[in-house]
């Protein structure tokens, strides 16, 4: 069994995969930020939880937006566990409203923790996970950088966009160290999260009302529209429960991209011809190496950790 650290793991699809992932026998760190603040209740609840359910589940102080709170965060989990297997990028925020609305200021915040975060949490972990030469780094992305992109979302949607470009190039960097990389890739579920009842709003409103002017509802609208494309089944817990698949999946033979996407946005439709694309490119320069993750030199003839079952 693995080692997990997932961040943004208070709420949504966080705190389901921490605790589907503790089900599944895994040790994992659910990771949140002002765990003695305005998360205190959330840390309670993950305690509780692992005591009513007898699994390994614990959080951490983790505020992606830092790197001396990432490095932190990491080293109590190298110092209470003993390693890291599987780093989980779930931490992220949305915001929602006309694209205009929003300051340059406002649109770098939403890059910040969408995309920066996970840099600052990798610098923390990837070192280890290179010493190790073994490990998994799994994103959560979205549908939308690939597929339907309804309007309002704009920051959020480029954001997501940035983070799966940085995942697919990581995958490239890390094959050697023998670290996988998994792209899990949710749609838009529009119940079971608090995704967009907590999202942010453009603090200029002085054109907000000359949108509303033309795009009266639209929000609303979009949600509505989305729910009505969901079958009656989707379930936000498909999305922990694909993450517990991959984990659980032997090293080695992960996939590239998992979609978990209940409305059908056409999103799996492009990434297949993107990722077939990269692949082809990379074998016809001569780095199909890079395509999956293989121990190279003397030190990693022998990893010093197994993931998975």
């Amino acid at each position: 069994m693995s080692v997990v650290l997932i961040t943004g793991a208070g709420s949504g699809f966080g705190a389901l995969s921490a605790r589907a992932l503790a089900r599944a026998g895994h040790t994992v760190y659910a990771a949140m930020r002002d765990t003695t603040g305005r998360n205190a209740g959330r840390v309670a609840d993950a305690t509780t939880y692992a005591t009513e359910h007898a699994v390994d589940l614990r959080t951490v102080e983790l505020d992606v937006l830092s790197q001396e709170s990432a490095d932190a965060a990491v080293d109590t989990v190298l110092a209470e566990a003993g390693r890291l297997d599987v780093l989980v990028h779930n931490a992220g925020h949305m915001v929602t409203g006309p694209t205009e609305a929003f300051t340059p200021e406002e649109l770098a915040a939403v890059y910040d923790t969408n995309v920066l975060g996970t840099q600052r949490v990798n610098r923390a972990a990837l070192p280890h996970l290179r010493a190790q030469r073994h490990g998994l780094v799994l994103w959560v992305g979205s549908t939308s950088t690939r597929g339907g992109t309804p309007p309002y979302l704009a920051p959020y949607f480029a954001a997501k966009s940035a983070m799966d470009a940085l995942a697919v190039s990581y995958a490239a960097e890390l094959a050697r160290f023998d670290i996988e990389t998994t792209i899990v890739v949710p749609g838009s579920f529009t119940s079971g999260t608090k995704h967009f009842a907590t999202g942010g709003h453009p603090c200029d409103q002085t054109v907000v009302p000359d949108y509303e002017a033309l795009y009266a509802g639209l929000m609303d609208q979009i949600s509505q529209r989305l729910a009505d494309l969901a079958p009656a089944d989707a379930d936000v817990s498909q999305v922990a429960d694909a993450i517990v698949e991959v984990v659980g999946t032997p090293h080695g033979k992960r996939p590239f991209r998992v979609h978990v996407d209940p409305a059908d946005d056409g999103s799996e439709t492009v990434s297949a011809v993107a990722d077939h694309i990269r692949a082809e490119f990379l074998t016809r320069i001569g780095l199909d190496d890079l395509l999956a993750p293989h121990p190279v030199g003397a030190a990693a003839a022998a990893p010093l950790i197994a993931s998975g079952p």
